[in-house]
């Protein structure tokens, strides 16, 4: 809606980056404080978060690709074409944390009470992250005639001139009572990993009722699912037996 910020010389601040790198920021400090509180050594933390994210960045591209798999094998070139743009948030997920796992596990790191240091700082990442789509005009609605409705004029991405369900809105304020949940679940918390697993049970719930208000079609389907929805019944099934498997484990020292 309002990508382009502002500009200082030659360098033009966009509103999707600025959220971005705020989300980042902010999920660094909010894990590294988290670490702290669970009595971690909080110096790994910036380690992780780069491998997280860059594992993470890798991951979110190779599963768009594979939602236009069809256009890739037609035209190979649509894959050096535009690096920048065209990410799959789950792909993201998935690949951020198994770099993680991969990390800590070479570090002899416990990754379990990382994962539920870092678990509400990624569903704060997010929501500054859906702000960022916001404002500029991706991840857009369905079309909807509401009070709440929001309408683009002049956006790359979304269509302009129609009102659409503000799904990026709603998509960040859940992440942000997300993020609320689970740093309060995490005061309480006494089974390691548990954390990381409510993570995955609510957000993918969250995902699965949001893509049904979606606008933006081409990311691909499964069957009557988008492809998020199809990822998030298997994500929620995963973190349920995460959740059902840590509750019965018994608790074990920190590495």
């Amino acid at each position: 809606m309002y990508n382009e910020l502002f500009s200082i010389g030659p360098v033009t601040i966009y509103g999707y980056g600025l959220m971005i790198a705020i989300g980042i920021i902010a999920a660094y400090l909010n894990t590294e404080h988290l670490a702290k509180k669970a009595g971690l050594s909080p110096e790994p933390v910036f380690n992780i978060l780069i491998i997280g994210v860059g594992s993470g960045i890798v991951g979110a591209k190779l599963l768009f690709y594979l939602t236009i798999l069809d256009q890739v094998i037609a035209n190979p070139t649509l894959i050096l074409s535009n690096l920048t743009e065209g990410f799959v948030v789950y792909g993201g997920i998935i690949f951020g944390i198994l770099g993680a796992l991969l990390y800590c596990r070479k570090k002899k790191l416990s990754f379990l009470h990382y994962l539920d240091c870092a678990a509400p700082s990624i569903a704060l990442a997010q929501g500054f992250g859906r702000i960022g789509c916001f404002l500029a005009g991706c991840c857009y609605g369905m079309q909807m005639n509401s009070p709440i409705s929001i309408t683009f004029t002049d956006s790359a991405y979304a269509p302009n001139h129609v009102p659409l369900f503000p799904s990026q809105l709603v998509s960040s304020t859940f992440n942000f009572i997300h993020f609320f949940v689970l740093y309060t679940l995490f005061k309480y918390n006494k089974k390691p990993g548990k954390i990381g697993a409510f993570y995955l049970v609510f957000y993918s719930i969250g995902r699965f009722i949001i893509e049904f208000f979606r606008g933006d079609l081409e990311r691909g389907n499964v069957g009557l699912l988008s492809t998020s929805q199809f990822i998030s019944v298997f994500v929620a099934i995963t973190g349920i037996a995460m959740v059902f498997f840590l509750s019965h484990k018994k608790i074990s020292s920190m590495n």
